[in-house]
């Protein structure tokens, strides 16, 4: 996929529509991750981390793992579980920036590609819905 070399000069949110969608999605997962690391080493902090990471990472998988469905319904039930754990993503992303615990504009950059992911997501599954 990206090697780290290829990471380090990532677009900002607004260049970033080139990219296809599971590309977004794993460079968003490598920004959560970077991101979690910069966090206090307190217990209730790596219970957000490790939420953030789980919900933040499971958009990409999921969308990877539609892509070997055996069915149209199988493919959008994958799209369907991306977009929750893109909202889930969204309320840690919202938490972190209300506790104001690291710099709140790359905060609010991932949170802004994050609502990007989701309605790139829900119009998908609009789409497939409506061509059955």
């Amino acid at each position: 996929m990206l090697n780290q070399e290829s990471t380090k000069n990532l677009k900002p949110k607004s260049q970033n529509h080139n990219l296809n969608l599971k590309t977004r999605c794993f460079i968003f997962s490598i920004k959560i991750i970077k991101l979690t690391e910069k966090l206090p080493p307190k217990k209730c902090y790596w219970i957000i981390a490790d939420q953030l990471i789980r919900s933040a990472t499971s958009i990409g998988a999921n969308i990877a793992e539609a892509k070997g469905s055996n069915s149209k319904k199988d493919f959008t039930h994958f799209y369907q579980i991306s977009l929750k754990s893109a909202n889930e993503s969204k309320y840690w992303l919202n938490l972190l920036i209300a506790l104001t615990l690291t710099d709140k504009d790359e905060l609010k950059e991932l949170l802004d590609e994050n609502i990007q992911l989701a309605n790139i997501l829900a119009a998908s599954i609009l789409t497939m819905r409506n061509k059955r």
